[in-house]
């Protein structure tokens, strides 16, 4: 009997591996079908999941899947397609915001991009080129961590975010899939109050919003309505990542009490020809308003002479700010390099440390006016139109 029992044994043991082979080839093909199928967007799993580090709203729960998910894809210009380019960080800001605040509409946790992509025309350090490189290389090449630019953490304690690298992430997606109709579903041109209020959307684990090819900013409805805009412009410079928050503060501190003046002029100041050879601009007015004979005028009239003024400027021909130094004691972030070098690795992260630092200061003049209070440099608006000018250099006196 212990004779015949063995071959038995073994047979069942053998059995047992094959079912667990067989089953684990089903489940890969289940999730290679997913993947690969038109329904399931592979770019669900942009980048290898790593075991990067909770956030609060990952540490918060035991398991993550008691609540709900919104993702809106890897990349904030294009969560729909590949792109080889991104916009500034301005612009992808709108769109994270935007995204951000859908989230909190819909009482969802944001899986928020671990990386964000850096315009080469606004950096100049740390950013890499590749001749032959993978399009994947590229992309880390030219981005940097999300969480090298903003506070997870201090986002999370109003709209609650995960990052996509991570593991709560994972466990999201994986049930997600197992879950079906239940699970996931895909959105393209639906409303925030139908995800909020239609079944077919409200009671899914995961929303995945990556069906646009356009930019995040461009699916949400009413930003002309301030009334449907739930959190303030400020909320993502405020939340930028502890080391840059420390980095402005010591500035700040050896700053002492200081105003501050944001000149706006190589991205914005552009030409074209027209039909008759005349050069025309979309702000005729910007080039003139951000030389400093002119900023000396406009501000005049709210900083007093002998005030320390700290100038954020993308402006790049060396000393062009220096006659201000008549009137005003200057000071930009090149004197802080002891600071700043240690922590900033691209120009997103000097303009992050900037705006915490204008935003201390005394009195802050703008490029162009944003709110009815601001004060600023030029009257031309800052939204571009379809109308160019030819540029003026002469003021309201001069032309009389």
């Amino acid at each position: 009997m212990a004779i015949s029992r063995n071959p038995r044994s073994k047979h069942s043991k053998q059995r047992s591996r094959f079912l667990l082979l067989a089953m684990a080839a089903v489940v890969t093909g289940l999730i290679w079908v997913l993947f690969s199928s038109s329904s399931t967007p592979a770019y669900l799993f942009p980048f290898p999941l790593s075991g990067a580090s909770a956030n609060a709203s990952e540490r918060d729960s035991s398991s993550g899947l008691e609540r709900k998910y919104l993702y809106w894809g890897n990349r904030i210009d294009c969560p729909g397609k590949h792109c080889d380019s991104c916009e500034g960080l301005g612009h992808q800001e709108s769109s994270l915001r935007c995204a951000i605040e859908e989230a909190l509409y819909l009482k969802r946790v944001f899986v928020m991009p671990s990386r964000m992509c850096i315009n080469p025309i606004h950096n100049k350090k740390g950013i890499l080129h590749f001749m032959n490189a993978t399009s994947e290389e590229r992309w880390a090449a030219a981005s940097c961590a999300m969480s090298s630019l903003y506070d997870l953490d201090l986002i999370s304690k109003t709209a609650p975010v995960i990052l996509d690298n991570s593991k709560l992430w994972y466990r999201v997606l994986s049930t997600s899939m197992k879950l079906r109709k239940r699970g996931l579903a895909h959105v393209e041109g639906a409303s925030r109050d139908d995800l909020k209020y239609n079944s077919l959307y409200s009671n899914v684990l995961l929303i995945n919003r990556t069906a646009s090819p356009l930019s995040w900013f461009m699916e949400c409805k009413d930003r002309t309505n301030r009334s449907s805009v739930m959190l303030p412009f400020s909320f993502l410079p405020m939340s930028a990542a502890p080391k840059l928050r420390d980095a402005a503060d010591k500035i700040k501190g050896l700053l002492g009490d200081y105003d501050a003046v944001h000149v706006r002029r190589g991205d914005k100041i552009k030409t074209r020809k027209d039909r008759l050879g005349v050069f025309r601009s979309k702000h005729p007015h910007l080039d003139r308003d951000t030389r400093p004979e002119f900023i000396q005028i406009r501000i005049a009239k709210w900083i007093p002479q002998g005030r320390t003024l700290f100038i954020a400027s993308n402006e790049r021909k060396p000393g062009f700010f220096s006659p201000l130094s008549a009137r005003y004691k200057l000071a930009y972030s090149s004197n802080y390099s002891s600071i700043l070098d240690p922590v900033i690795e691209n120009n997103y992260q000097l303009f992050m440390v900037e705006r915490l630092i204008l935003a201390g200061a005394t009195t802050f003049v703008k490029t162009f006016k944003e709110e009815e209070d601001d004060l600023s440099l030029t009257d031309d608006p800052k939204k571009n139109t379809k109308k160019w000018e030819i540029s003026v250099y002469t003021t309201e006196e001069e032309r009389r």
